[in-house]
């Protein structure tokens, strides 16, 4: 069964805790021991999370895979900087070269260096971003090369209890929690009835990524929508994407490729725009060299995946990046205001 089939076999036993999923309990019960030994670890004081002179925001998840870490991310950032404050970003760099290597993102840097999703937000959101496996190395790095950083957002990281927190911004999607079993017999990375360890607890919000509560959780909805397309070379000149240009490409034979946990969340806001293609998904952080499609197709990606595509080596191939815009309700802006009141000695300025 190849990797994609496989992921689809397990989402499928996830959500309906069908018979795989109860074959898989054991290797659950496991890994929930292994979660409370490394509770129990941190609670006598044989590990522990460690300080650093700026607060830190984690936006993460309980379930695994394309919940919309990010997007969410992505626009927790731009609420940041329309509030004047300085944030840094700090993040593993899922399938690089080297994840244990700590590294500030410079320019020219290329993803299979630092992560596509990491250089994604470093290109999106112009602010400085570090990778590491140990995520305390990757920000105190980050803050020795930016030591006017007011504020540090770790993208991922929720399990990384080494890494303090004073706020939290768990993300769910339409699935929710699954069938509520810890993986593999269900799509939890941590079980809801045990309470993190000291020094990683913190005030948490809720977002719901796909426009409505998927849980019993209280929280608030965002809602994504494709903001439109821009030619590759544009897209690396930081030229916006238009809806018009998605538009345009309506009755075109296309080819879309996505290499994303979940693509076929992608292919169908491509079908609602009017778009006709071949849909061709791709392994989640999948490198594109070669490319996985003939130079002669007309195609469109993700902006995950423009980020391994160098406009330069690629002369002659029809490349249209589809950016995705993702808006959180004002009431949850409100409520994060307050909580950064908090964090900030100064609060924040809408100066």
């Amino acid at each position: 069964m190849t990797r994609p089939a496989l992921e689809d076999r397990l989402q499928r036993a996830w959500r309906d805790d069908d018979r795989l999923a109860h074959l898989l309990r054991p290797l659950a019960a496991l890994h929930g021991a292994v979660i409370r030994l490394r509770v129990l670890l941190y609670r006598f004081g044989l590990k522990r999370s460690e300080p650093l002179p700026v607060p830190v925001i984690v936006v993460g998840n309980w379930v695994v895979g394309g919940a919309g870490k990010t997007p969410t991310t992505l626009a927790l950032l731009d609420t940041l900087q329309r509030l004047n404050l300085r944030a840094g970003v700090i993040s593993r760099g899922y399938g690089r070269a080297d994840e244990a290597q700590v590294r500030v993102i410079a320019d020219g840097d290329r993803a299979e260096d630092v992560g596509d999703e990491p250089l994604l937000i470093k290109l999106r959101a112009g602010v400085p971003v570090a990778v590491g496996r140990d995520r305390i190395a990757a920000a105190r790095a980050l803050l020795q090369a930016n030591p006017d950083i007011q504020l540090l957002v770790s993208d991922d990281g929720l399990q990384h209890w080494r890494l303090p927190r004073q706020l939290s911004l768990l993300v769910f999607d339409e699935r929710g929690l699954g069938n509520g079993r810890l993986l593999p017999a269900g799509p939890l990375r941590q079980s809801r009835a045990l309470p993190p360890p000291p020094g990683s607890c913190a005030d948490t919000l809720v977002l719901y990524s796909t426009g409505r509560p998927s849980t019993a959780l209280p929280g608030y909805v965002g809602t994504r929508q494709l903001a439109g397309a821009v030619a590759l070379a544009d897209w690396w000149r930081g030229e916006p994407a238009r809806l018009e240009r998605l538009h345009a490409l309506r009755g075109k034979p296309l080819l879309a490729a996505a290499g994303l946990a979940r693509p076929q969340r992608f292919f169908d806001m491509l079908g609602e725009q009017g778009l006709n293609f071949r849909a061709l998904a791709l392994p989640d952080h999948a490198a594109l060299d070669p490319l996985p499609w003939a130079r002669t197709d007309e195609v469109v990606i993700t902006e995950k995946d423009a980020v391994k595509l160098r406009p330069e080596a690629l002369q002659g191939c029809r490349i249209w990046v589809v950016a995705l815009d993702f808006r959180p309700e004002p009431a949850f802006e409100e409520a994060l205001q307050r909580e950064l009141r908090r964090l900030l000695p100064h609060g924040p300025s809408t100066d």
